[in-house]
């Protein structure tokens, strides 16, 4: 088992969509990144179904947990914390993974953190590339979140810049892949496809790229609908389609908007460093479009391994264990889950009133409970 003497050892648990992930870190070295996915469960509704995602994060738990443990070669007992994502997400399925959590850190005694989904996505790139500088602008993009934060302290401090102001980058693709009829998810087929295609085929919208727009926010609603007409006149014309073109085109439209949004603010901050995190930061082109401009500007490109990228429990706990190590203030019974909590909170501090470790209740001497902790946790 690793020394955590000087680094606390913390497992992560994510529920936020669906995905149940559960990683266990050292400090800044992931030990275990394991990863329950209901994916399959959604794609014949086209999407993610909210109610199908609770029950399989609800179904998937226990094992997933156990196999994080096993993975890491740690015992339960020995961990200094266990964090959540508190939110944003689907609610149900944030309360999962929160409820998950509270019995986990109350069974075990360990100090319980609810942590900020979107600051995860920043704080994970720290288990590959190491330490985070301060500051550092992230650019996340998802299937629910494109957004662009500027960051003096993961664990403190996390300032919007811009964000989406209707589809997201990753739902932009899964509705493109439906039009095409290419199943869903939609990010890795139109990425696989438009490697083969011209992405200069099709001369698809930039949204909000004008002098009046606003310079760091996104739209992908307009390009969404651009395309679809586009293919639904070719449909009419009773002419093939091209996909491969068509995936490329697209796909360049809202890589080229991201990417240059985010070098835009990195130089408009002084800031050096870019991270992407975020399900379509797997994205091949975006990658490559990004390292080009930010090596062109002089920019440190910092982006995690695609795995790293999707949701998953290993984000979680790397941001759980810079709250222990940071000493920031861990939360209390009243966790909940927010399905709306802005990224500014990074993580939801408990009540000073409130005992937030389970040592300090009247109960952590019962009989029972303390049977019952020997039985789960030796």
């Amino acid at each position: 088992m690793a020394d955590h003497r000087d680094e606390p050892l913390v497992l992560g648990i994510e529920t936020s969509c669906d995905e149940t992930g559960v990683g266990i870190v050292h400090g800044t070295t992931l030990l275990a990144d394991a990863v329950a996915s209901s994916v399959d469960e959604h794609a014949r509704f086209g999407g993610v179904v909210p109610e199908v995602a609770s029950r399989a994060h609800l179904e998937a738990m226990v094992a997933t947990i156990e196999r994080a443990l096993t993975d890491a070669g740690v015992k339960a007992r020995d961990l200094d914390g266990i964090a959540v994502t508190a939110g944003p997400g689907l609610a149900g399925a944030l309360l999962v993974g929160v409820t998950a959590a509270k019995a986990y850190a109350y069974a075990l005694g360990k100090p319980l953190y609810g942590v900020n989904h979107l600051a995860s996505h920043i704080c994970v790139d720290q288990l590959e590339h190491g330490r985070l500088p301060e500051p550092t602008m992230a650019l996340l993009v998802s299937g629910g979140h494109s957004s662009l934060l500027l960051s003096s302290d993961i664990t403190s401090d996390v300032r919007p810049l811009g964000a989406t102001i209707d589809d997201a980058a990753g739902e932009a693709f899964d509705k493109i892949a439906r039009v095409l009829q290419l199943g869903f998810p939609g990010g890795p087929v139109i990425d696989r496809l438009a490697r083969e295609g011209d992405p200069e085929a099709i001369a698809f919208p930039r949204g909000l790229t004008g002098p009046r727009d606003a310079a760091y926010d996104f739209s992908f609603s307009g390009l969404k609908t651009a395309v679809a007409r586009w293919i639904e006149a070719k449909r009419a014309a009773g002419e093939e389609i091209p996909v491969r073109d068509v995936a490329a085109s697209f796909q360049e439209a809202v890589v080229d908007v991201l990417t240059r949004k985010a070098v835009r603010a990195c130089k408009d901050e002084g800031v050096d460093h870019l991270m992407i995190g975020g399900g379509v930061a797997a994205n091949s082109r975006l990658r490559a479009l990004a390292e080009e401009r930010c090596e062109r500007a002089g920019i440190r490109l910092r982006v995690p391994r695609p795995g790293l990228c999707t949701d998953n429990g290993a984000m979680v706990a790397a941001l759980g264990a810079e709250m222990v190590a940071r000493n920031r203030a861990a939360s209390d019974w009243q966790l909940s889950a927010d399905s709306s909590l802005p990224v500014t909170e990074t993580h939801v501090p408990g009540d000073a009133h409130l005992h937030p470790y389970p040592h300090s209740h009247a109960h952590s001497h019962d009989h029972v409970h303390e049977t019952a902790k020997d039985n789960l946790y030796s």
